[in-house]
C-alpha cells in the first residue's frame, strides 16, 4: 500500500473526504475516471485508494513512470499533471481526474525524439534506464519554466530524482546541451 492511500491527496481538483462537488460518495468500489495521458483521452475503473502511478502502469499499462520507492522520495514515477511536476505515487488516481497527464514517453517518439530525449541518448545520459523517464519529465518541467535555465536551476529542478547508476554529470550535461539550444 502506498503513503498516498493512506494520508492527504497532494492534488486537490474539489474532491474533499471522497465526496464529489455534489455530494455524491466515491467508493468503496472502483469508480470511472477520465484522464488525458500523452494527449490520449483514457477511462478507466479505479479503486479509490489506486494511486496515479499504479493506474498508469498497471490499469492503462503505460510503462515510463517507475515506481521505486512509492513515497514519493526519488522521482522515478514523475509525471506532469496539468503541467506541475509530480510524483505519481504520491497522488491519489481519483485526484487526477479530468486532468492532463504527461509521461516522458508522451515527448516524442522513437522515430521523432524530443530533444530532451535526443540528448539524453547522444550524451550518454542513461545507463539502467529506470531514472530517465522521470529525469526528462522533471527537466521537461524545469525548461518549461525557464528554457535558457543554467546548470544551478537546472541542478536545483532534478535535486528530487535520484539515479542509481550515479549518471548525474551526463544528465545534467544533456539538459545543460538543450537549455543552450543544442540537440
Amino acid at each position: 500500500m502506498s503513503a498516498a492511500a493512506i494520508g492527504p491527496s497532494l492534488v486537490s481538483n474539489g474532491k474533499e473526504d471522497g465526496r464529489e462537488a455534489g455530494g455524491e460518495v466515491l467508493g468503496p468500489g472502483p469508480v470511472k475516471i477520465r484522464l488525458e495521458v500523452d494527449g490520449r483521452v483514457r477511462e478507466v475503473e479505479v479503486e479509490p485508494r489506486t494511486t496515479l502511478s499504479e493506474c498508469l502502469r498497471d490499469l492503462l499499462g503505460l510503462t515510463a513512470p517507475k515506481e521505486a520507492c512509492g513515497l514519493g522520495a526519488c522521482g522515478s514515477c514523475s509525471v506532469l499533471l496539468d503541467g506541475k511536476l509530480v510524483s505519481s505515487c504520491s497522488v491519489l488516481a481519483l485526484d487526477a481526474e479530468g486532468g492532463k497527464i504527461l509521461t516522458a514517453a508522451g515527448l516524442g517518439t522513437p522515430d521523432r525524439m524530443h530533444p530532451l530525449q535526443r540528448s539524453f541518448v547522444e550524451n550518454d545520459a542513461l545507463q539502467c534506464g529506470f531514472c530517465t523517464p522521470g529525469m526528462i519529465v522533471a527537466a521537461q518541467a524545469c525548461l518549461s519554466r525557464n528554457p535558457k535555465a543554467g546548470p544551478e536551476e537546472i541542478r536545483a529542478a532534478l535535486s528530487g530524482n535520484l539515479c542509481r547508476c550515479g549518471t548525474y554529470t551526463r544528465i545534467f550535461e544533456a539538459v545543460e546541451r538543450v537549455a543552450r539550444g543544442g540537440r
